[in-house]
């Protein structure tokens, strides 16, 4: 019977030959095995084809009754690995809190496994009556939100 570790050592490999990373690897009860990839420049049909005839060729007979599945993590899903959020820096994010409180900004920066986004807030300034809105920084550890996705503009 395969196991995670087996196909995962595969995938890497593979992985090893270009800019892209992998996301996950799932491997369902119902006799499918489901690898998600990725890349900063985008995921290509061909290469997901071209990484399922590898691992077809590898492990062959390993293979059994499973149904492989190579895709790509999917725009607008969320953040799984920490290179998600490498590539995605600039860009606008939605951050899902612990608590469930949605917040939405620029990814600004990454270190670890901790991400800053800038948001804008209304503040109201000294002497003024007005508020007016500010960026402000906001600092999170990948372990203690519930998700981070890229935002898609359509503009």
């Amino acid at each position: 019977m395969i196991t995670k570790e087996t196909i995962k050592t595969q995938v890497e490999e593979w992985l090893a030959k270009g800019d892209y990373f992998l996301v996950d690897i799932q491997m369902g009860d119902d006799d499918r095995i489901a690898i998600e990839i990725d890349c900063a420049d985008g995921v290509w049909i061909e290469d997901c084809a071209e990484l399922s005839r590898f691992l077809q060729e590898r492990l062959g007979d390993e293979l059994g009754d499973y149904e492989l599945e190579v895709g790509s993590a999917g725009l607008g899903q969320p953040f799984k690995v920490e290179q998600q959020y490498n590539c995605h820096l600039g860009d606008e994010v939605e951050v899902i809190t612990a608590d469930g409180k949605k917040l939405t900004g620029i990814l600004k920066a990454v270190e670890g496994r901790t991400f800053t986004i800038t948001t804008q807030e209304k503040q109201v300034p000294e002497g003024k009556k007005r508020p007016v809105k500010v960026d402000v920084d906001r600092q999170f550890s990948m372990d203690e939100v519930k998700s981070t996705r890229y935002l898609l503009a359509f503009k």
